[in-house]
């Protein structure tokens, strides 16, 4: 990972496996390179991995070394590490999570003071200053960073939060799963202070047991414990939402999208009739939004580049089927305050989950991860061009691929939609195929 050659950044931060690909000595000195020349102090965050204590103080010691002060949040969603790092003033802020990943992952990803994440091209500076080998300056005495601690970070974010509820939650019944991750605290805290009846599930973590069979990355999980109610599951770092029905069907970022667009729209408050979906959101999500005469802008995949499109057209509604979802803020993902928002819907409505879900109809999607040694030359192999051709061919109109490689994992994304799910598993088998017979 530490290659002048290999790229530090994907489309979400920098990732690997724990003390293998991301060291210690990596943390530092990225941080070194993020550090020089900001003026203002840092403000770190982490989720639950066993990793995650040894990487903050690489962090904190790297921005300390070159003379920025750092302010450690502890556990904390990704939303408060957004939100606190424009509260308090920061120069920058810091996530130390791997977000959905498997627990021997993590990741460090950096948010500037508008509480966004930083652009390509400031992860391009970062990085070229990583590998160019500069020496760094080396301050002494009360010129060296000084680490501090936020004991009530958490506390500070779900009050910030659950200032932006119009509507009372009493009544409302929740089963919340909070995948033994960075919202094991926040969201039992932030549920009771809206007042609205939850049970709290994967709430344990114990180092390694992040995500694991639990989360928005395993809605199932939730889906077997609501009896009627509805489940809200958040992923390792909580920047998803995934929830789940009353009668146990699964609402992904699409479906959630589709209702705060229809619930702004006839609020009078959707600006401009837009709002901004990657290439990843289900055909029927669009066929909904066609209905309601509402215009879809689509971005590549990465909640960065829906929040750049957000901020560019004014739309107060974004964000990704895997549960990012961006609001008026334009920030970041923050599932717990989507988790707020799907609740004011339903609060205002009076409507359950499983009449709201009624605006869109998804179709079949089957979601193909082709494990591959190397993510390079996929999209100009002959054998496998040939096999997306063949496939867009016999679905025509009624259906879509998209072949695309993981920004954060050696894999290559298989994702075919087609009118059964039959049709689209078949079709998105062959295209697998011809990328395991081509990639090694």
């Amino acid at each position: 990972m530490e290659s002048a050659t290999h790229r530090l950044f994907g489309t979400d931060g920098v990732r690997g496996v724990a003390n293998s690909e991301l060291t210690a000595e990596l943390a530092l000195n990225l941080a070194r390179a993020a550090g020089v020349g900001i003026e203002g102090h840092v403000v770190i965050g982490r989720d639950t991995r066993r990793s995650g204590t040894m990487l903050v103080s690489a962090v904190a010691a790297g921005f300390n070394a070159v003379g920025v002060d750092t302010v450690d949040l502890g556990i904390i969603p990704v939303g408060g590490v957004s939100r606190l790092t424009r509260d308090t003033g920061a120069a920058l802020g810091v996530m130390v999570s791997a977000s959905h990943n498997p627990a021997e992952d993590n990741g460090i990803k950096f948010f500037g003071k508008d509480g966004a994440k930083i652009s390509d091209s400031a992860e391009a500076a970062i990085e070229a200053r990583y590998h160019s080998g500069e020496i760094y300056s080396r301050p002494i005495g009360s010129a060296v960073g000084m680490q501090t601690y936020m004991k009530d970070a958490v506390t500070r974010y779900v009050d910030k939060i659950a200032q932006t509820v119009e509507y009372s939650m009493r009544g409302l019944e929740f089963v919340v799963d909070c995948a033994n991750g960075a919202a094991f605290s926040a969201a039992p805290a932030l549920f009771d202070k809206v007042g609205a009846t939850v049970e709290i599930m994967a709430d344990s973590p114990d180092g390694m047991n992040i995500n694991d069979g639990v989360g928005a990355t395993h809605p199932e999980a939730v889906a077997a414990r609501t009896l009627g109610r509805v489940g809200l599951a958040f992923d390792g770092d909580a920047d998803r939402l995934i929830a789940v029905d009353e009668a146990g069907n699964v609402c992904d970022g699409d479906v959630i999208m589709a209702i705060f667009a229809k619930w702004q729209l006839d609020r009078g408050k959707l600006n401009k009739n837009t709002v901004v979906a990657t290439v990843m959101s289900n055909l029927g999500f669009h066929q909904a939004m066609n209905r309601l005469d509402i215009d879809v802008m689509v971005t590549p995949v990465g909640d960065r580049n829906v929040v750049e499109q957000m901020r560019s057209s004014k739309a107060v509604v974004g964000g990704e089927q895997s549960g990012h979802i961006l609001l008026e803020d334009r920030s970041t993902g923050d599932g717990l305050r989507t988790a707020l928002r799907l609740m004011e819907v339903m609060a205002s409505s009076g409507m359950p989950l499983t009449e709201l879900r009624k605006i869109m109809i998804q179709l079949p999607q089957v979601l193909l991860n082709v494990r591959v040694g190397s993510k390079d030359g996929w999209d100009t192999n002959s054998d496998i061009a040939d096999a997306i051709r063949t496939a867009e061919r016999s679905l025509g109109p009624r259906g879509r691929v998209l072949v695309r490689p993981s920004g954060t994992e050696q894999l290559i994304r298989v994702m075919v939609e087609a009118p059964t799910q039959g049709e689209a598993t078949t079709v998105a088998e062959l295209i697998a195929d011809a990328v395991m017979a081509n990639q090694g």
